[in-house]
């Protein structure tokens, strides 16, 4: 039996095709208008064709292919964003993939392709008062029969799986949680698959599961490299901090929160022990230090952590689970986030001069009432201090920093702003780019070595054409890359920002593979 073929439509990291090669599948072309992912599956996937941009491609002209996987754009349907739905300006580039599909079928008479799969956020079941996922089924289903109109749920309230059968045709959709498939990342994304000319699509989602030899049980291989100690330490070891955007924090243990594109300055954090990151204000990047604090800075999240528990700030503890923490949090005067450890100390500082004024540390169990408030600036912050054990760490900001065992340093009355640290153990730091493709369940390499040292003319002009085209999508002001700029980027195309958008943007690859394998799977049934 011939190998069935794919296309990859806003290919990203690389998944799909990834996916479909694990699976026993060729990917044949792509389309994608980011300069750097297109880098990385250039390097990794050498024979696939890259097409450009949606808006250009012809179905009816490029080469014909079984399945067509498309994961569009979901800025404008994540709960995240702003929820201007399926209109929005990124989210409705689907449709650009429903026409594609549309003029492949009418080229080849609807043989190609015979398969779709479909990959989004959850929260296209909710947008736009939930229409915009009977949007999604309509135009899937309209692509084998115009004019279909799916009736709206009880209550508009989408099931999380769901089969729907017509006349030679089916389309299936399930969520994934891809922490339940090997990988520590809770990422719950819809998967639709359509079977344009067969009734096979519930067989894919549902069935194959187990009967195919993929299971979520038989996805433990990805844990196992996500753990793989070779690029430092795991992506998720201990307690993973997880502020999304402003609107709230979690804390989760062993397992991080769902990475996205653009966190807005709220990347997932993780509470590490032995070392210390140093972020540089300039490129935000990464470097260790054994046992040695780094500055400290206004963006970096200040915490203390040790062991398992946790001091409720509202009420007494300890608890094995962080209180909710609010997007007022942190923004001025004692809005500290939270603090994590065995034995806390109430720090009371105030002004000479000010009406009752106290100077007082005592151990406490009960944190003060956090509020919008705070406390004055002439009260030097103070607030609750975390202490592992008799050994405490102080550091503060005087024009440069200072760390001092077991002593404090002087109180300053710009405090307020740069309030002293006490640490013992455990920092926070950013998940590294390494971290964050384990967490997708892809390789350590798959970034790697991405340089061309002597590129060619041919080289250089098709890069030129691929910085012009995502100029030219983005309505950038700037001007078109010169040679000699292109040279140099395709000298050094890696940068890690560059690295954590396309992480954002992409797939979890056990789930792409389990649902190829399972195409894979139904096609070799008899009589399919």
């Amino acid at each position: 039996m011939d190998r069935l073929k794919l296309g990859s439509l806003f290919d990203g990291s690389g998944g799909f095709p990834l996916g479909g090669l694990l699976a026993g599948i060729t990917p044949v072309w792509a389309s994608e208008i980011e300069p750097f992912p297109i880098r990385v599956t250039t390097k990794r996937l050498p024979t696939m064709k890259h097409l450009g941009d949606v808006s250009v491609i012809n179905g009816a002209d490029i080469e014909p292919v079984d399945i067509i996987t498309f994961g569009s754009p979901c800025t404008d349907m994540s709960i995240a964003g702003k929820r201007a739905g399926l209109e929005g300006a990124q989210s409705s580039l689907f449709y650009q993939a429903i026409r594609i599909i549309k003029e492949m079928r009418c080229a080849t008479n609807g043989r190609y392709p015979r398969w779709v799969c479909w990959e989004n956020v959850v929260g296209v079941f909710s947008s736009n008062g939930s229409f915009d996922f009977k949007a999604v089924l309509d135009a899937v289903i309209g692509i084998v029969e115009p004019g279909a109109s799916v009736p709206m749920p009880e209550k508009s309230r989408w099931p999380y799986a769901d089969v729907y059968m017509g006349d030679r045709w089916s389309v299936a959709y399930r969520t994934f949680d891809a922490q339940h498939w090997g990988v520590p990342q809770r990422r719950r994304r819809c998967y639709l698959v359509g079977d344009l000319t067969g009734r096979c699509a519930g067989q894919v989602l549902f069935e194959s599961e187990g009967l195919s030899g993929y299971s979520a049980a038989g996805f433990r291989a990805w844990q196992r490299a996500t753990c793989y100690p070779s690029a430092g330490a795991r992506a998720a070891s201990g307690f993973c901090l997880n502020d999304q955007g402003g609107s709230r924090t979690d804390i989760s243990e062993e397992v991080a929160s769902t990475l996205r594109a653009e966190s807005h300055g709220h990347p997932p954090c993780v509470m590490a022990a032995g070392f210390c990151t140093e972020h540089s204000s300039a490129s935000r990047s990464i470097g260790y230090g054994d046992e040695c604090s780094p500055t400290l800075r206004a963006g970096v999240i200040p915490a203390a952590v040790y062991e398992n528990h946790s001091q409720d700030t509202r009420y007494t503890g300890p608890l094995d689970t962080a209180p909710t923490v609010s997007s007022t949090y942190g923004t001025g005067g004692n809005n500290q986030p939270f603090v994590v450890g065995l034995r806390t100390y109430d720090l009371r500082f105030t002004s000479e001069g000010t009406r009752n004024a106290r100077q007082n540390v005592y151990e406490t169990d009960t944190a003060r009432t956090i509020d919008t408030g705070g406390n004055p600036p002439d009260s030097n912050q103070g607030g609750v201090a975390a202490v592992a054990d008799s050994t405490a760490y102080a550091m503060t900001m005087c024009g440069f920093p200072q760390v001092s065992q077991e002593q404090a340093p002087t109180l300053l009355a710009r405090d307020f702003k740069d309030p002293t640290a006490v640490n013992r153990g455990y920092t926070v730091r950013r998940l590294t780019p390494t971290e964050c493709a384990r967490l997708q369940g892809f390789p350590d390499w798959w970034c790697a070595d991405l340089e061309t040292s002597e590129p060619t003319e041919a080289d250089i002009a098709f890069w030129s054409e691929v910085w012009e085209m995502h100029r030219r999508m983005v309505g950038s002001s700037t001007k078109p890359k010169s040679r000699n700029q292109v040279v140099k980027w395709l000298k050094n195309p890696h940068s890690d920002s560059a690295e954590y958008k396309m992480w954002g943007n992409g797939v979890a690859l056990p789930n792409v593979f389990f649902v190829l394998s399972g195409i894979v799977w139904s096609t070799q049934l008899p009589d399919r």
